[in-house]
């Protein structure tokens, strides 16, 4: 893992993986509430179970650069961010609280901009910002502006990123790739036939809907690492190994386009705005159905399927009729995506 910290220790990969597994985690000797889930299940959040119901915990700090992007900035992206890591939970959002870290200089003006985005999707959501800290550092000790936020959701049936069962089908709630492309074109200056926007959505709305229809096995929030990262680590805690169809891949044109000019692997490319789920086959194409009718899932597609218990391999079958293994990405050195 080597004896300092690298910018790929936080792509979301397997050296990041490596970290949180063999330095972070092991230092804590209290590291989850009693029948909770805490730090060694490495999910997209914790929880405390209260009676009937359990109440669901996340924290994440968001960084970007630019602040500014086609799609959205820093308020959204840590407002979004954080809804989906409870939904992915099968948490409903019950409050947010935010600490912000600013850099001295940093324009008022800015400020309001980031508060605001942070507020609309509040507001979207119908969830209250309760508490909160500001917290202002020496001009070039930070780079702008780091949003803390902290999310507390309410789940009546826990779901885990370690729940597929085999026979389980893969559903994607939109495209992939956006995200990241949209903020590498625009911080490098690339200049694209269409403008890519990052989809930066909250996902309460269309993961409600699902598990409306019936028993969604499993979920992830495939951000850092990718659908690839999401994907090998869902096989892995499950026990299963996986099916995907490379033709049944929601790419946009663009998207597409941009990642064969810039030799990126849509796979591995940060995402904001998108669910992977596992439900039971027999109700896949409602569930499909279901989300489609949201708002944010218009592009939901079924990838592919859970085929047996294994060894947590993710295989693609390609569009020309082979199959290769999907690894889980190393690291992404990209900096200041999500």
């Amino acid at each position: 893992m080597g004896s300092i910290i690298t910018l790929e220790h936080g792509g979301g990969g397997k050296l990041m993986r490596k970290l949180l597994e063999e330095v972070i985690i092991p230092t804590y000797s209290l590291s989850r509430v009693e029948g909770g889930v805490g730090l060694p299940e490495m999910d997209d959040g914790a929880t405390i179970p209260l009676d009937e119901h359990t109440l669901a915990v996340t924290m994440d700090a968001y960084t970007v650069k630019p602040i500014f992007f086609p799609g959205g900035d820093i308020g959204r992206l840590a407002a979004c961010g954080t809804v989906n890591d409870l939904a992915a939970m099968g948490a409903k959002p019950l409050a947010f609280a935010t600490s912000l870290v600013i850099e001295e200089g940093f324009p008022i003006e800015k400020l309001k901009r980031v508060l605001t985005s942070i507020n609309s999707v509040l507001e979207e959501v119908g969830v209250p910002l309760i508490a909160g800290d500001t917290k202002v550092m020496e001009r070039g000790k930070i780079d702008e502006i780091v949003v803390n936020a902290c999310g507390i959701g309410l789940a009546k049936r826990l779901v885990l990123d370690s729940g597929l069962k085999p026979g389980n089908k893969l559903i994607v709630t939109g495209t992939i790739g956006d995200h990241e492309i949209a903020l590498l074109t625009f911080r490098e200056g690339i200049e694209l036939e269409v403008e890519v926007e990052s989809n930066i959505a909250p996902l309460w709305e269309t993961v409600e809907a699902a598990l409306e229809v019936g028993e969604v096995t499993a979920m992830k929030d495939p951000t850092r690492g990718g659908l690839a990262g999401a994907l090998n680590e869902m096989a892995k805690k499950s026990g299963v190994d996986l099916v995907v169809r490379e033709k049944d891949l929601p790419i946009s044109e663009q998207v597409q386009g941009a990642v064969e000019i810039l030799g990126l692997d849509p796979l591995e490319s940060t995402n904001e705005g998108i669910m992977l789920m596992g439900v039971e086959a027999s109700i896949a194409e409602d569930v499909l159905d279901a989300v489609r009718a949201t708002e944010y899932g218009k592009d939901a597609t079924i990838i592919g399927e859970v085929f047996r218990l294994g060894e947590g391999l993710v295989i693609m079958e390609t569009v020309v009729g082979g199959k290769r293994l999907v690894h889980e990405p190393l690291g992404r050195p990209i900096p200041r995506i999500c």
